[in-house]
């Protein structure tokens, strides 16, 4: 989700495509929140770990 988050953030900055530059900033905070609860052992959609 990072990654996709990141691509979305480049695509949209270098297209000019607000919209994707928005999503894309979604995508990455989400995924840092995910990771974050993941790395300190909360269980993230029924999983103990998130990728």
């Amino acid at each position: 989700m990072i990654i996709l988050g990141l691509i979305l953030l480049i695509v949209g900055f270098l297209i000019g495509i607000h919209i994707l530059w928005t999503i894309g900033i979604i995508l990455v905070v989400i995924g840092l929140i995910l990771w974050l609860l993941g790395a300190v052992g909360h269980a993230v959609g029924g999983r103990r770990h998130y990728w």
